[in-house]
């Protein structure tokens, strides 16, 4: 690809990072339109492909940007893609938290993360559900509440416990 191409798929997919409200997957229909319609670097087959491969493998969502970038380029077209969509929104994260942080002493500040809280206790709640009430046996559901109760009631660190979850289900026990 010549570089004005690597520079305007880099720069489509900095400005997806900030249209992706609910997830990369949203901008899908317009990442469809540029990886294939304009520049033409998949096929449809190749989009697809790419879609259901990352879907199907563990880890972030966002990973499908990473295979239709590699799937168009290589490693090289991973990177681009990958870190276009990545650098606007982790960015913008990370300002965020330092701003709130720094201004934690503020009314609104406190009033924001009073309101939040509930939030996202309740999508954690959801989250923990799904995926319990998912997976056939009395096992995950033993594993959700025990690891519920060591975050609420110690100090343990929460990689630890996901450390833990995961020698349990490489050992079989899930």
């Amino acid at each position: 690809m010549p570089p004005i191409d690597w520079l305007a798929l880099f720069g489509h997919f900095l400005l997806l990072s900030l249209l992706a409200i609910g997830g990369a997957i949203t901008v899908v229909p317009d990442v469809h339109r540029v990886m294939v319609d304009q520049m033409g670097l998949l096929t449809d087959p190749q989009f697809s492909a790419s879609i259901a491969i990352a879907q199907a493998s563990p880890g972030p969502n966002v990973l499908f940007v990473a295979v239709m970038g590699y799937q168009a380029a290589g490693l090289p077209g991973a990177a681009v893609t990958l870190l276009g969509i990545m650098l606007p929104s982790t960015t913008l994260a990370l300002a965020v938290a330092r701003w709130g942080h720094a201004r934690r002493d503020w009314r609104p500040v406190q009033a924001f993360k009073a309101g939040m809280a509930p939030i996202v206790i309740g999508l954690l709640f959801a989250t923990g559900w799904i995926l319990t009430t998912e997976t056939p046996g009395w096992r995950p559901g033993l594993l959700t509440l025990a690891a519920a109760v060591l975050v609420w009631r110690t100090r343990v660190h929460l990689l630890v416990l996901v450390g833990a979850g995961a020698i349990l289900g490489a050992a079989g026990w899930l």
